[in-house]
């Protein structure tokens, strides 16, 4: 089923989607990565994208898609591209291919109700794991073909290939592509192999093509990574390029700021929970002195050891109803 777009909260999704949303860095990558004599046949003129995602929910938090159309010899075609960030690989990657092929063959109909035949698809999948996949790029050989009945059976299933790009097989002065666009498969592959602060990913020369805007998102990308953060900014110091090393530094301290801002708002939050928490824990021993006179220091203790609002919001009402300290001790 076709998903409109909806709010990034994955990091690789953020990256890869405002990398490659670009219709110049996606252009670049698929030229990079389609086998060449059919990327001749493409006219990258007309390279768009369509702001949709077909990814199933279960997958949402490990892949990433984009879809493009463009014209092939004068006829409309789509360009699939599904970015897979999972540690290991997928051995039904081909299934899920063509569910998502068909949702987007079924969403141009519904667009193109006239249409008597359906544009192809040209599927692609980068996997960003940390190891080479095994599987097929074929989808017919996840299907279990009995031996003896080959032909006869092949001629009633699907077929189709698509085309398999492995950052974990790509050194990284071999990834292709505009300075954006190399600098992000470069930051996923270095983020799999835990090299985010090494050379390839500070490629001065590269760094200094970006705009202020892809400079901060690449920048944001690795700091949202497990990484130790006096290293990060100790890496941004030793920036030789002037305009580099002055951007750099004033995104260190905009991002200590936000840093300290997140903290002091976590600090309140923290701070109003712990005082609603005391709040009602006093409410329950309050209503339980006003009913028995009195309140033995055992339960006092376990009373002060709740944390729970919903908990202690049934105890107070519990507190209030029992008809005496045993009743509302079974309660807790």
């Amino acid at each position: 089923m076709l998903e409109p777009e909806s709010p990034l909260h994955q990091p690789h999704d953020k990256l890869v989607k405002s990398t490659f949303s670009d219709p110049d860095n996606a252009r670049a990558f698929l030229q990079a990565h389609l086998p060449r004599k059919l990327a001749r046949r493409i006219d990258w003129s007309t390279l768009s994208l369509v702001s949709c995602s077909f990814i199933d929910p279960e997958f949402a938090a490990t892949s990433s898609d984009l879809l493009f159309t463009a014209q092939i010899d004068g006829h409309p075609a789509f360009l699939y591209i599904l970015f897979e960030h999972q540690n290991q690989e997928d051995p039904l990657i081909g299934l899920r291919l063509l569910t998502y092929m068909v949702r987007i063959w079924n969403d141009h109909l519904r667009n193109n109700p006239g249409a008597a035949k359906l544009p192809p698809i040209l599927p692609l999948v980068l996997a960003q794991d940390n190891k080479p996949w095994k599987s097929s790029t074929r989808f017919a050989d996840l299907i279990d073909i009995p031996e003896g009945a080959g032909e006869g059976v092949k001629k009633h299933i699907p077929d189709f290939e698509f085309q398999l790009v492995e950052l974990f097989r790509m050194p990284f002065e071999k990834i292709l592509g505009t300075p954006m666009g190399i600098l992000t498969l470069r930051a996923l592959k270095a983020e799999k192999l835990q090299a985010l602060l090494d050379d390839p990913v500070w490629d001065e020369s590269l760094l200094i093509q970006l705009s202020s805007v892809s400079f901060e998102m690449l920048m944001r990308y690795i700091l949202d990574r497990d990484l130790d953060k006096p290293a990060f900014r100790r890496k941004l110091k030793t920036l030789r390029n002037p305009r580099l090393s002055k951007n750099a530094m004033s995104l260190a301290e905009q991002f200590r700021q936000e840093g300290r801002q997140e903290g002091r708002q976590e600090g309140r939050q923290e701070g109003r929970q712990e005082g609603l928490i005391f709040s009602k824990q006093q409410d329950i021993l309050e209503a339980l002195e006003i009913r028995f006179n009195r309140v033995p220091e055992g339960l006092r203790e376990e009373i002060e050891l709740i944390a729970d609002t919903a908990k202690l919001q049934s105890l107070h009402r519990a507190a209030i109803r029992s008809a005496t300290l045993e009743e509302f001790t079974q309660a807790i």
